[in-house]
């Protein structure tokens, strides 16, 4: 059986990165033996030599971590195989570092411009001379197509002994398997659903959605076996662990749910990571704000097309005295404007039951679930097999006269535009409200449920408990400039005080909602 390692090749840039530090650290104290990093030591950054900016002693510091440093001249075979040879029958970790020239033979050799500088026919030449290649263009020897073909061999003789172990599992087991290797999730998973809706709308409670959140999951993970779970330090605030889960470890590796500590970056990256290796739904969780740590991670999600699950509690103002540090009233707009991102934002336990239906849905594109710390009321009167979320906006409360206001949220602002619209109600102003949980997909139904939704006329009030941007899409839709429209939400970061009381102070309530729609009539 051959041996099996995990490679890592990286240059200085890498190793300077700091979230590098937390992952040498943990390789160091696992003694993750079978973990091999190749430094491509040149000395060279895009500025210029890495001394501009940085003076760490890398060796050093991966031996300080616990790990083997060995070294090679990383231009000469045979002192390369050398340190291969010894770093693979390291008991810890293994660190490589390859002295190199960066673009070498090249007139550029040495120097930052190596990273990108056009070659000209005689640079060419003298890079293929200075590695001893003397073969013509497109031309591999001999020797060298017979090794990739002899590993080639190697490489079916291993992939038809596995077709061979999958044939022989028994056939629901393998169905399984090529299920989840497919992304087609359970069709259990739409009946496990609607029973939550039908319990929701039969015993109707008062619930956060970051606590409704955590009811759908404890029935969805034990008929999606792939799930895997996570939190970065906030298992107790994202509730993100269900109890059939377990604890992943490196005792145990049959728990399903990661404590990734407070690495927002590093969780984002592993969750890519476990999606793009397939068979396996990836979700977990921090506040809102943390998104900004993600990022980097989020955006490489949407552009890679992978289907992983962010949840992202305490979604607005209404966390309360953590304060503005802690308030993101900027970051569903953030999130929205990140291309092939579904942004996410239920009402209630019926809504956060759909949306996390369509999460699991998607084979190309991830998902943001904005959730709510504070307890909102359930919104959702009825039930119905149909899932409304996946529409991004429906009607939840009809006018019962003339149709006067639309008023449009998503969230937990939801709950102030059904108080808005029975006050309005009460005075003659006939009024819809609008849940929309997800403005994405909203703006991918076909134009005649849009307008269904949205008809021309009537004038349009959106709340949310954050910033305008991305808003003014749905308050001006097919209807120009002109029309008679207003914001209820932030201009501005929150401030430390109960949740309530920041509703009050920034305006965000339904008498407030009221007279916006008054004064536009």
């Amino acid at each position: 059986m051959q041996d099996h390692f995990t490679w890592v090749i990286a240059g200085d840039g890498c190793l300077m990165e700091g979230i590098c530090q937390e992952a040498i650290g943990i390789a160091g104290r696992q003694k993750l033996s079978r973990l091999i990093v190749l430094w491509d030591d040149n000395g060279i950054t895009i500025d210029g030599k890495v001394a501009l900016s940085d003076v760490t002693d890398q060796k050093a510091r991966f031996a300080a971590s616990g790990w083997d440093v060995f070294e090679c001249d990383g231009h000469d075979p045979e002192e390369i195989d050398r340190a291969l040879v010894a770093a693979k029958a390291s008991p810890a970790p293994a660190m490589v570092a390859c002295k190199t020239h960066i673009a070498l033979g090249h007139a550029a050799q040495d120097t930052s411009k190596g990273h990108g500088a056009l070659t000209d026919k005689a640079q060419l030449e003298a890079a293929k001379a200075a590695y001893g290649w003397k073969g013509g263009p497109f031309e591999v020897p001999k020797d060298v197509k017979a090794w990739w073909e002899s590993l080639g061999v190697r490489g079916a003789q291993a992939r038809a002994a596995w077709e061979g172990r999958l044939a022989a599992l028994p056939g629901a087991k393998r169905a399984e398997f090529e299920r989840m290797l497919s992304g087609e999730v359970p069709a259990k998973l739409v009946s496990v659903i609607r029973a939550v809706k039908k319990a929701a709308v039969e015993a109707p409670v008062k619930l956060a959605t970051r606590s409704a959140s955590e009811k759908v999951l404890a029935v969805v993970n034990p008929v999606v076996p792939e799930t895997i779970g996570g939190s970065a330090d906030l298992t107790g605030s994202n509730n993100t662990k269900t109890a059939d889960l377990g604890v992943f470890t490196a005792e145990d590796r049959k728990g399903r749910y990661v404590y990734y500590g407070i690495r927002e970056h590093g969780m984002a990256a592993a969750m890519n990571g476990m999606a793009l290796h397939g068979g396996i739904r990836p979700y977990s969780g921090t506040f809102m704000a943390f998104t900004d740590y993600a990022r980097p991670a989020m955006r490489l999600s949407a552009l890679m097309g992978i289907p992983v699950v962010y949840v992202m509690t305490h979604d607005s103002i209404g966390l309360g005295e953590d304060g503005p540090t802690h308030q993101p009233v900027e970051h569903l707009a953030i999130s929205r404007a990140t291309p092939n991102t579904l942004v996410l934002r239920p009402a209630d336990l019926v809504e956060v039951a759909e949306c996390w239906e369509v999460a699991f849905s998607q084979k190309s594109t991830p998902s943001v679930m904005a959730l709510s710390r504070q307890n909102l009321a359930p919104m959702r009167k009825t039930h119905t097999g149909q899932n409304l979320s996946a529409k991004g906006a429906y009607v939840l409360a009809e006018a019962t006269g003339k149709r006067k206001v639309i008023l449009i949220a998503t969230g937990s602002e939801v709950e102030i535009a059904m108080a808005a619209r029975e006050a309005l109600e009460a005075t003659g102003v006939g009024t819809r409200v609008v849940s929309m949980p997800s403005m994405e997909l909203f703006a991918a139904q076909d134009e005649a449920y849009r307008k269904k939704v949205l008809p021309a006329g009537a004038v349009r009030v959106a709340i949310e408990a954050g910033v305008r941007q991305g808003w003014d899409r749905w308050l001006f839709a097919e209807r120009g400039r002109e029309a008679k429209a207003a914001f209820i939400g932030m201009s501005t970061f929150g401030a430390s005080a109960p949740y309530d009381r920041l509703y009050k102070e920034f305006g965000i309530t339904a008498e407030a909602t009221v007279a916006a729609a008054m004064a536009l009539l």
